[in-house]
């Protein structure tokens, strides 16, 4: 049960400096239509070509409605406390906030693993991968995907409703995520902080781990790809993937495996922008719309719409 003082918090965002905010305003503007359309145009393609109904274009699909979800969830009311003076966000608005968030940080974490394992598969069985890759287990993966990250995010929003927040109210950051929540509660934040260690340890370090290993083996298959073309090919859409996945990872396994006496929020806002507005960013343009099974499909929605 909440027994909070506080019945709303203040936004500090990104800085304070209002000429650098209209700067920021623009630019994260930009980064969130780029998001948005961006992963809706890969969903629209990948709904509307049957071709496309495939493993991988399911959890890319996955990928990006999580992302979709995730830049929502968080940059406009950013670009709302940048456009106005009006910077309060209501307690129960910052709880889902929190949320939604976080539900997507471990759905998008473990998704990452599953398409790692899903282009394992492709790659290092290509004469087995239908029949690995039915569709039974597609809809296990997407189910356990699922259920971690509802778990995930369940289990970290009760513990932060549990704790007292009776002052200060100000949330330096531009959302409302678990580190800045913790240093402004007034009780004990010790089974948070070891809850949000185990999270980083097994969520994020482990899918980190299982993610690498998955390329360790396409990349060993790919070595025994004959000719050049064909490896340059495949190192450079491997090498891209893994540069989005660390992008991804590295800042939140560096954010969330300390404890909350030891966060420096004018450092750790830009670290959170990391994974929180570039990588759902990046991940349309380097997952699909540099392939081009996805080109053709997106030729085939915009002459659809032509007609």
């Amino acid at each position: 049960m909440n027994n909070s003082i506080v019945t709303e918090f203040m936004i500090l965002g990104l800085t304070q400096n209002p000429e650098l905010q209209g700067v920021l305003f623009i630019v994260f503007l930009c980064i969130y239509l780029v998001a948005f359309f961006g992963n809706g145009l890969i969903i629209i393609v990948i709904i509307y070509n049957t071709a496309l109904h495939t493993p991988m274009y399911v959890f890319l699909l996955a990928l990006a409605i999580v992302d979709i979800i995730c830049t929502t969830s968080i940059i406009p009311k950013m670009l709302g406390t940048m456009l106005t003076s009006e910077k309060s966000i209501s307690y129960g608005s910052c709880i889902s906030q929190l949320f939604f968030f976080t539900w997507s940080l471990g759905a998008e974490m473990v998704l990452f693993t599953t398409m790692a394992y899903d282009r394992y598969v492709a790659i290092c069985f290509p004469l087995r991968y239908s029949t690995i890759m039915n569709h039974y287990m597609c809809v296990a993966l997407l189910s356990i995907a699922m259920v971690i990250a509802v778990t995930n995010s369940w289990v970290h929003t009760g513990l932060i409703l549990n704790l007292t927040f009776c002052g200060p109210n100000n949330i330096d950051h531009f959302f409302c995520e678990i580190p800045p929540l913790l240093s402004l509660s007034c009780s004990p934040v010790r089974i948070n902080e070891v809850m949000v260690y185990v999270a980083d340890i097994s969520l994020a370090i482990g899918d980190f781990s299982l993610t690498c290993l998955s390329y360790g083996f396409i990349i060993a298959a790919i070595l025994r790809i004959r000719t050049a073309e064909g490896k340059r090919k495949a190192f450079s859409t491997c090498s891209s993937h893994l540069i989005v996945v660390s992008l991804y990872y590295c800042p939140v396994i560096y954010t969330y495996i300390r404890p909350a006496s030891s966060y420096s929020f004018e450092r750790d806002k830009v670290i959170a922008a990391l994974y929180t507005l570039v990588t759902p960013t990046l991940n349309p343009i380097v997952y699909s719309l540099r392939n081009k099974e996805m080109q053709t499909g997106i030729q085939k929605v915009f002459a659809f719409l032509k007609h």
